[in-house]
């Protein structure tokens, strides 16, 4: 479960890098992307 977690972060880290995108950045753009994605399954089911 722990080399999980660190691969997870290491890619996080890496693609945070990639895009030049600081910790807000990168929370803002999950945040909506969840938006996004919620919205899409609500409005197939």
């Amino acid at each position: 479960m722990i080399k999980l977690i660190d691969k997870h972060k290491t890619l996080i880290k890496r693609y945070q890098k990639k895009f030049k995108l600081s910790d807000y950045q990168l929370l803002w753009l999950v945040f909506f992307k969840g938006v996004l994605i919620t919205i899409i399954i609500f409005k197939i089911f």
